[in-house]
């Protein structure tokens, strides 16, 4: 068989070798398309001005990595759909009435420091948007925590930061602070529909569950994932002991809990605060999360003894960045021990590759 033959036959090029219409524009537009319904809810509940503070969340994320891409002398990709989302996802996971200069300097901090200090997208080891909320969580803490949120009295109806709006403690907050009295404050269905009190994007499950079914379809999402997160969480909320409203320790085990209080407690964690939303949009990120199977799902777990851990017995209410952030963290060593073996090969061989 003559050279010319092979030229016209084969292609040689490096791995991968799987072919695939998806690209990282389209995927990163998918994610922004699929959180459009929990953003609708958001302006529901909150009104012009939480829109507002997403519109400057965005804005800047793009302005950032145009800056960071011409300074790096590297082509300026604002759009490919990645900086927009790292600015709508942590304006979602912030309080519907902080300032204005508090989302800039998050986006700013998300996209020049945890993105393009690493070398930009795909090199960056912890989500961007989390580690903007970490960031801002410590820089200005009094905005970020508060006992009291708002909500709009009627749906799209007045201001979030006027006479139109009523605050409320989080169902988080009220989680940890009086356990017993949760359900004389909230309901299941109301935690499941989000007209409660919380940050810009993370109120509805519905609608964060409506967005991910779709990623999932896609198969942009792995399921194993969000799942073994908000299992584990549901799971260790149920089973582990907690303070009452008055001091004293409620627990199945020791039976000042029913198995249906406790089943309910796990649903009122689920539904709560930023789990449904760090679930299926964060900790989902492709850079930052395992490559495996197996390794989503043991990523997800630790996301969720983290989260049970801090909600439990940590200082703060809520624990879904810190508990993404840390598992960012440690995900080469999962996709080190949990790395498939060759074709034909033992786990020997596999071990030592």
């Amino acid at each position: 068989m003559s050279d010319t033959i092979l030229e016209n036959k084969l292609i040689v090029g490096p791995a991968p070798h799987l072919g695939t219409k998806d690209s990282i524009p389209r995927i990163m537009w998918s994610v922004n398309a699929a959180l459009l319904p929990a953003l609708f809810v958001g302006f529901m509940n909150f009104g012009w001005y939480a829109m507002l503070v997403v519109v400057v969340s965005i804005a800047v994320a793009i302005a950032s990595e145009a800056a960071a891409q011409r300074f790096r002398g590297v082509p300026i990709t604002v759009n490919d759909g990645s900086a927009v989302l790292t600015g709508l996802l942590l304006a979602m996971c912030l309080p519907p009435n902080v300032p204005l200069y508090i989302p800039a300097v998050g986006s700013a901090f998300a996209i020049i420091i945890a993105k393009h200090a690493f070398g930009g997208l795909g090199c960056n080891i912890w989500n961007p948007a989390l580690a903007g909320r970490a960031f801002l969580l410590a820089a200005y803490s009094g905005s970020i925590v508060m006992p009291q949120w708002p909500i709009l009295k009627q749906a799209f109806r007045g201001s979030i930061l006027g006479v139109d709006a009523v605050t409320m403690a989080t169902p988080c907050l009220v989680l940890k602070d009086a356990p017993l009295a949760f359900f004389g404050k909230y309901s299941l269905g109301r935690l499941f529909l989000g007209a409660i009190p919380g940050s810009i994007g993370e109120t509805s499950a519905l609608a964060l569950i409506l967005g991910a079914s779709y990623l999932v379809v896609k198969k942009y999402v792995n399921w194993r994932l969000p799942l073994s997160y908000i299992l584990t969480v549901m799971a260790l909320a149920a089973l582990l002991p907690q303070a009452g409203d008055s001091g004293g320790t409620i627990s199945i085990w020791a039976g000042t809990l029913t198995v249906g209080a406790a089943l309910a407690r796990a649903l009122a964690h689920a539904l709560s605060g930023g789990l449904m939303i760090g679930a299926f949009f964060m900790a989902t990120d492709m850079v930052t999360s395992p490559l495996t199977s197996k390794g989503q799902a043991i990523y997800g777990a630790g996301c969720g003894v983290l989260v049970a851990l801090i909600r439990l017995y940590g200082g703060y209410p809520e624990g879904v960045c810190y508990s993404i952030l840390i598992m960012n963290t440690v995900v080469w060593l999962i996709d080190r021990f949990t790395a498939p073996n060759f074709f034909g090969a033992g786990r020997h061989a596999a071990k030592n590759a």
